[in-house]
């Protein structure tokens, strides 16, 4: 990375963090300690049992981003490796912040040691990312379209708008296939060119982005569903604005943008147990389980690494002449 781009990152994070200690605080601060903890408590455990499973199954269609993005290279790597590095790398990532760079960095740990180029690592952290941005695309688009009203109340534009705007978020994910389907040479916009995927994938991009971001969207609304009756549809509107936020302000893992977008959109319903708890389920839960695995695997590709050497220093030291008395 050169000097300008490592100080930019720098500063982004610092940035970021300050504003996510801000908000967070800002979020927090109406609440006592205790008034937090019994809020949590008061969540049924079939509520947190269903976050979990909803939880779980983003994940596994989380895999199935890096999946997309290795066949995208045309490598066969096996789907048991891909996972485990989609897990790792997203379950830190997602936390720590600007998972682009964090969890990249992981892929590449994973990716080259699996023997990937750097080229065919960023490719993959390319299409991921585009799979996120189809994901939350076609789902905004999809709230947009069936519930404008509370849309409209948050951005303070007309209800017509907001449908014109889902329509289009819904149009550009219909033309990245139609796209993929018909054009063969590379994308180029101004300096920069993308070469697009077989249809195939780009279907498969969009169904799990969107599958992956209506299950987070589920996640959340069954831990609001506690104590309040709340409609999917309002839930999964909070979640993609509060994404939206989330992408703008680059705050660690949308910590206190989430949360203070989500009860702006959703008031009352959006209880601080219900926040803290999905802020637990799924960042904290998977970054416990995410460190220890890497920690593992690390060990793994050491010892590997090591073996590889010693197996390719035999021959050389079984052919050395050995020295007379």
């Amino acid at each position: 990375m050169s000097g300008r781009k490592r100080i930019f990152t720098y500063v982004t994070m610092v940035i970021g963090f300050g504003l996510a200690a801000f908000l967070l605080y800002k979020g927090l601060s109406p609440f006592t300690y205790r008034q937090i903890v019994d809020s949590v408590y008061a969540i049924p455990s079939a509520n947190f049992a269903l976050a979990l499973l909803y939880c779980a199954l983003s994940y596994l269609c989380l895999t199935a981003f890096d999946w997309t993005g290795v066949r995208y290279v045309k490598n066969d790597l096996p789907y048991p490796k891909i996972a485990l590095a989609s897990f790792v790398s997203l379950g830190i990532g997602q936390t720590v912040g600007l998972a682009g760079l964090s969890s990249g960095a992981i892929r590449y740990r994973y990716y080259a040691h699996w023997g990937m180029s750097t080229e065919d690592v960023a490719k993959i952290v390319l299409m991921s990312g585009v799979t996120v941005g189809l994901g939350l695309a076609v789902l905004g688009g999809i709230v947009m379209v069936l519930n404008p009203s509370d849309t409209a109340k948050i951005l303070r534009i007309s209800q017509s708008a907001v449908f014109l705007i889902g329509a289009a978020c819904l149009a550009t994910a219909i033309a990245y296939i139609v796209l993929s389907a018909v054009l063969r040479t590379p994308l180029k916009i101004r300096s920069w060119s993308f070469q697009m995927p077989p249809v195939s994938l780009a279907i498969a991009q969009v169904v799990v982005g969107t599958v992956n971001f209506a299950l987070v969207s589920a996640c959340l609304m069954e831990l609001m569903q506690a104590t309040e009756n709340v409609s999917y549809l309002k839930a999964a509107t909070a979640f993609v604005l509060a994404n939206v936020a989330i992408l703008i302000t680059h705050a660690p893992g949308g910590l206190g943008v989430l949360e203070v977008t989500v009860r702006h959109v959703m008031g009352e319903q959006a209880s601080i147990g219900a926040l803290v708890a999905f802020r637990v389920i799924y960042f904290f839960i998977p970054l416990a389980i995410a460190l220890p695995v890497s920690l593992i695997s690390e060990g793994v590709f050491r010892v590997a690494k090591a073996r590889k050497k010693e197996t390719e220093t035999a021959p050389l030291n079984a052919a050395a002449p050995s020295s007379s008395a």
